[in-house]
């Protein structure tokens, strides 16, 4: 029988019970911003800031001019990489400011240097500007690679919605020929807009639910949601081809409503000869990591993306 982690179980019951206990209605993304914003603000504002990194803010132009917020956090050490990280929340919230501990986390402790990017969120603005911007960000990052992290290699990174984005990114860049690309890490990723029925043996757990699913897919997409007029460059999963893809670092919780997604991916990129590592958590949840930072789940989890990324 599935169970939550202890640990977590405890964490997300405090989480549950001051968030509203009626749920909103799907296509409310403005309830769902105001609360996940709400959530990751809390969650920052509580975890512990390294200083050890430094960190500088700048803007890079889009395809369509549009000026890209990034931040670019930078160990003291010369970085072994150089990452392009894509912050979550389903497609409709987030900020560098909610993910700045996450980012600075990651630096440090990976010894990278990381590019958190602000993309434009849905529906203000819908597919495909969240996924022009963080190509922008990318193309950047390879360019001014060797002002940063000399002889490093540059690789993608994200998680939830921004695992998503990451892994779309990639694949627009191999298209394209922008690269290469050493990798993508994707972390709980948002992968397939097609997704749009849980497992009733993981429903209760869900901490992205299936209505919060198709929200933040219908404010991206517009009116081609649930169309076949979804290209891959918006929903990696319905790609054709998934040959000369960056070698891959996918994780998700068995608990969570990506899980399934997440683990078709890993294998459809395997027969395309993808190298690919895959973790699928038991007992955790959508967002382990960041409501039960201290947990032994998040604590592995962690150390074992940093050792991915340390080996880049």
């Amino acid at each position: 029988m599935l169970s939550i982690d202890n640990e977590l179980l405890e964490v997300v019951g405090a989480i549950a019970a001051a968030t509203p206990q009626t749920p909103p209605a799907i296509g409310d993304w403005q309830t769902r911003r105001a609360t996940i914003d709400s959530v990751y603000g809390a969650l920052a504002a509580a975890a512990a800031r390294d200083d050890r990194i430094e960190a500088a803010d700048f803007t890079v132009p889009s395809s369509d001019g549009h000026a890209v917020p990034l931040r670019m956090y930078k160990p003291t050490h010369a970085p072994n990489a150089l990452v392009v990280y894509v912050h979550g929340g389903g497609l409709i919230a987030g900020s560098l400011d909610g993910y700045d501990h996450v980012c600075r986390r990651y630096a440090s402790e990976a010894g990278v240097a990381l590019i958190a990017v602000d993309y434009r969120l849905a529906p203000e603005s819908p597919f495909p500007g969240a996924v022009d911007d963080c190509v922008a960000a990318v193309e950047w990052a390879i360019r001014h690679a060797a002002e940063h992290a000399p002889g490093a290699r540059v690789a993608i990174m994200g998680d939830s919605a921004g695992g998503g984005l990451a892994a779309a990114t990639a694949l627009v860049c191999r298209d394209r020929q922008i690269g290469p690309l050493a990798a993508q890490i994707l972390v709980y990723p948002m992968l397939d807009d097609r997704t749009a029925i849980a497992d009733s043996a993981i429903e209760p757990f869900l901490a992205w639910s299936v209505a919060d699913n198709i929200t933040g897919w219908q404010a991206y997409l517009g009116e081609r949601y649930g169309t076949d007029e979804v290209p891959a460059s918006a929903s990696v999963a319905r790609a054709d081809s998934l040959h000369d893809m960056p070698s891959a670092y996918l994780e998700v919780g068995q608990l969570d409503l990506f899980c399934a997604e997440t683990v078709t991916y890993a294998e459809r990129l395997m027969e395309h000869g993808v190298a690919v590592h895959l973790s699928v958590r038991p007992g955790a949840i959508h967002g382990f990591d960041q409501f039960a930072p201290g947990s032994g789940l998040a604590r592995h989890a962690f150390a074992d993306r940093v050792a991915f990324l340390q080996s880049l």
